[in-house]
């Protein structure tokens, strides 16, 4: 966890990262991170990840309130929700990337993955013969709905992401190191997946 000078850094940088992979298109996706005295800091609703900076980071109490008057990201509710579920957890990150959104569109439900050695990049893995299940669920623009849909699996996920269908991936990890690895690992595995199935991406 950081403190806020950190946390506004320490997002600009992710932001504009993810945007050149390809990952956070347009002004889709949102990201957030814990502070050490419990308050969320969040990107702002509708801004571009890849032109990020101080005024596009803003700061909520840990029930996902804003602490001024700018908007927060629709899907905060989402955010919040991890958070309250896992007190280990520091970084959040929300991510509209190609191979995630078309594999989102394939599961009925769930994503099976074994048999990767990359599965062991996440945290209780350690050993590539592991079946792992990714969730997915049906998104909603009724967010309350959604948490509530959600939250019938959250503690029963094996690792830490899930999917939205039609609308991407959320992933989170103890910190920024430990969730962008994550992601990048949900990344490559997502592009096996497609290219196992035939699906080239450009």
């Amino acid at each position: 966890m950081m403190n806020e000078r950190e946390a506004v850094s320490a997002l600009i940088d992710c932001g504009r990262q993810l945007y050149v992979n390809g990952w956070l298109p347009a002004t889709s996706g949102n990201l957030s991170l814990r502070l050490d005295d419990g308050r969320l800091a969040i990107t702002v609703s509708g801004c571009c990840k890849g032109q990020l900076d101080h005024h596009a980071i803003m700061f909520l109490n840990s029930s996902g309130r804003a602490l001024d008057d700018r908007r927060p990201s629709a899907e905060t509710a989402l955010h919040v929700q991890i958070y309250q579920c896992f007190s280990t957890v520091g970084v959040v990150l929300h991510t509209h990337s190609l191979a995630m959104t078309l594999l989102s569109e394939v599961f009925s439900n769930e994503w099976l993955i074994s048999g990767l050695e990359i599965l062991k990049a996440f945290p209780g893995i350690n050993s590539h013969e592991e079946t792992v299940r990714v969730a997915v669920f049906d998104n909603d623009q009724n967010i309350k709905r959604l948490t509530t849909t959600i939250a019938a699996d959250l503690l029963m996920l094996e690792i830490p992401g899930y999917l939205l269908r039609g609308h991407g991936l959320y992933v989170w990890g103890s910190d920024m190191v430990a969730a962008q690895r994550q992601l990048e690992a949900f990344e490559y595995l997502g592009r096996y997946e497609l290219a196992r199935r035939g699906m080239t991406l450009i």
